[in-house]
């Protein structure tokens, strides 16, 4: 068993964060994220590098909406060849203004075709990803996608967010939207493809209690959303199924209940913080609890149990502030994770909102003894 590696990726602006991982066929691993001066300010924009086996490559600027801030990028390696990067634009700290956009690249990421839109806002709302395209045995493309209804009066704050999966079986040029069922308030959903045939899908809980879990015989009717042994905090996971069909999935094991304070949205520095609600009326979004420590869980039985758990890093996680530019942020938060051909398993999150933090453990750490509480 080796210790873990670490090193940072490159930092185009004082706030780097929400990474997506990819490893690609030519060896190299991709790692997306967004980057610039605060979450929700337009000159937040996706940048992307690739790393060689010795160092990560100068990041190159995939985005540059000066309207929008362009977030959430997610990479995927589509059959035929072309590397995707998927990403939202969203006015200012409203998510409920969000369309999702596409480009491709046919180099490996090093020159990208035109931005295009490929899911827009509607009336009602917004359009968020967060999580990887599945592409299963059938060839259909399975997207999951959270919608972010837009509120009567104020501003979006997530209380009301639903998921959804786009299924796609002409390689991307169309997409049928599946609704979740019971989905209220579950976001950021994973979908997995672990051996015996079943999907499983976790998501994110807007309410900061636990992770969630629904399954699938077909990755368009889908089960509601139960909760895990799993605490969340609001904030993102990322889970993986690895080579030897065990679900490993990164997090903050922490919730609601490990909270001392509580902030209005995640936007509220921004636009006069205005929102929809700020009672603590139930089923209302969480925001502020710690977003640490992050922890790595293993189940080998398909998501019903998570015997194994590991602290990756350790923190305060304190999240009542965006704010990059004066160090006041803490979080090891939004973590994505990757398995490469030399069974590493490779971690990649945010660092006190100020850089992207990349650490690699091999399949015997994350199988060694619990070493994080189990609450």
């Amino acid at each position: 068993m080796s210790a873990p590696r670490e090193e940072f990726l490159p930092a185009p602006d004082v706030q780097s964060h929400a990474a997506n991982l990819l490893p690609l066929p030519s060896g190299e691993l991709a790692c997306a994220w967004f980057s610039g001066t605060q979450e929700g300010l337009s000159d937040i924009d996706v940048w992307f590098s690739r790393h060689d086996g010795t160092a990560w490559s100068e990041p190159l600027r995939i985005s540059a909406d000066p309207e929008r801030s362009e977030q959430n990028p997610v990479l995927f390696q589509a059959p035929g060849g072309r590397l995707w990067v998927l990403y939202t634009a969203q006015r200012a700290g409203n998510q409920d203004t969000a369309e999702v956009r596409v480009r491709t690249s046919g180099d490996g990421g090093r020159s990208w075709d035109a931005a295009r839109t490929l899911i827009p806002a509607s009336p009602d709302g917004g359009v968020f990803v967060r999580q990887p395209v599945v592409v299963l045995d059938s060839g259909r493309w399975l997207l999951p996608v959270f919608r972010c209804p837009r509120p009567d009066t104020g501003r979006w704050r997530g209380d009301h967010d639903t998921s959804a999966v786009l299924a796609s079986d002409d390689g991307g040029r169309s997409w049928q939207a599946h609704e979740v069922p019971g989905s209220t308030g579950c976001v950021h959903m994973n979908v997995l493809t672990p051996p015996g045939g079943e999907l499983v899908a976790l998501f994110r809980r807007r309410q900061a209690d636990f992770v969630h879990l629904s399954r699938s015989a077909d990755g368009i009717t889908w089960s509601e959303p139960e909760p895990t042994e799993l605490p969340n905090n609001n904030s993102s996971i990322q889970a993986a199924v690895l080579d030897d069909g065990a679900i490993a999935l990164v997090h903050n094991a922490s919730s609601a209940a490990d909270a001392t304070e509580r902030r209005e949205s995640l936007y509220d520095e921004i636009d006069g913080g205005a929102t929809e609600s700020t009672s603590d009326g139930p089923g209302l979004a969480f925001w502020g609890a710690p977003r640490a420590p992050l922890s790595l869980a293993v189940s080998t039985d398909g998501g019903r149990s998570w015997p194994v758990r590991r602290d990756v890093e350790t923190g305060d996680g304190h999240c009542l502030t965006n704010n990059s530019r004066d160090g006041l942020n803490r979080e090891l938060s939004y973590p994505s994770i990757a398995q490469t051909a030399d069974g590493a398993l490779h971690l990649a999150y945010t660092y006190h909102r100020r850089v992207i933090k990349h650490v690699v453990v091999d399949r015997a750490w994350a199988a060694a003894e619990p070493t994080c509480h189990a609450s």
